[in-house]
């Protein structure tokens, strides 16, 4: 048996960043009450421990019960202008973790749309990071997510468009080829962040060599989704799994080349898990 192990896997720098922040109030001591907003990242296991150690999560429509001292950690996924302003008002200690590749997104978003330019997203609308780019622009962006959507844009005078991080390279391609018919002046910028290329690639390059396939992330993570769909094209046994719990016989029983992947918000300690019950079930010591 072989297992092999993906060359870019697990936490991305602005997730690493978000969770060391993290810690580090928890740390401080300082008695002042530590909110997330959202969970930091789309890890269960990261999620409860923090919560056992004081760090709460408080959805946006919950903002209001903060008071005057109170820390709310802006998560890497980034937030709306109005946002920030709000949480200026109220008093509140904002500890900004937001990650540089979508804060570029949004200065982006912000300086073209206040140079009288339309803006096009590519990506998701319901993830929190276009959401907050959106918020760069008055909440005014068109958000298209398939070649679908993106013909049913009206015909543009002048537009900029930008793509979520964690988006496939060949999907904002696509996509932006039908935008290019639709705006008379366009200006576009390929946001997706280089840690997300990196991961994709090798997530790519590894499935395609391998029996089975395990992709290690939370289900509602958008980047570990995404490998899960690259790594289906190349191997029709993929996994998309969370922790080592997830794992059974039944899915290595009849493999002997196994790769293994994870999610920008997937501790290393949960990939080890996943490769420790892996050789268990297996019965051997493996090799990577």
């Amino acid at each position: 048996m072989k297992i092999l192990i993906a060359e870019y896997a697990g936490f991305c720098f602005g997730v690493k960043r978000a969770i060391e922040t993290a810690y580090q109030e928890i740390e401080k001591g300082d008695g002042k009450k530590i909110y997330t907003l959202g969970e930091i990242i789309h890890n269960p296991q990261v999620i409860s421990d923090l919560s056992k150690k004081g760090v709460n999560v408080i959805e946006e429509e919950e903002l209001d019960k903060l008071t005057e001292g109170d820390k709310l950690i802006i998560r890497s996924h980034g937030v709306s202008k109005k946002l920030y302003d709000f949480l200026a008002k109220k008093g509140v200690e904002v500890i900004d973790v937001t990650c540089p590749f979508v804060k570029k997104v949004q200065n982006i978003v912000y300086e073209y749309y206040h140079k009288g330019y339309s803006i096009i997203i590519v990506g998701d609308r319901n993830h929190p990071e276009v959401i907050g780019v959106n918020g760069w622009c008055d909440d005014t962006a068109y958000v298209v997510n398939s070649i679908e959507e993106a013909h049913k844009l009206p015909q543009l005078e002048k537009a900029c468009a930008v793509a979520q991080t964690t988006l496939i390279e060949k999907h904002w391609k696509d996509i932006l080829e039908v935008i290019k018919l639709k705006v008379k002046d366009l200006i576009f910028f390929n946001t997706i962040c280089d840690a997300t290329q990196k991961r994709q690639d090798a997530a790519d390059e590894l499935s395609k060599k391998v029996d089975v396939m395990f992709v290690i992330g939370g289900k509602h993570s958008s980047n570990t989704q995404k490998l899960k769909k690259i790594c289906e094209k190349n191997c029709k046994n993929t996994f998309h799994i969370e922790d080592a719990e997830e794992l059974t016989l039944e899915m290595v029983k009849d493999h002997e080349i196994i790769g293994v992947t994870a999610g920008a918000s997937t501790p290393d300690y949960v990939i080890e898990d996943v490769i420790e019950k892996i050789r268990f079930l297996k019965g051997e010591d493996g090799d990577e």
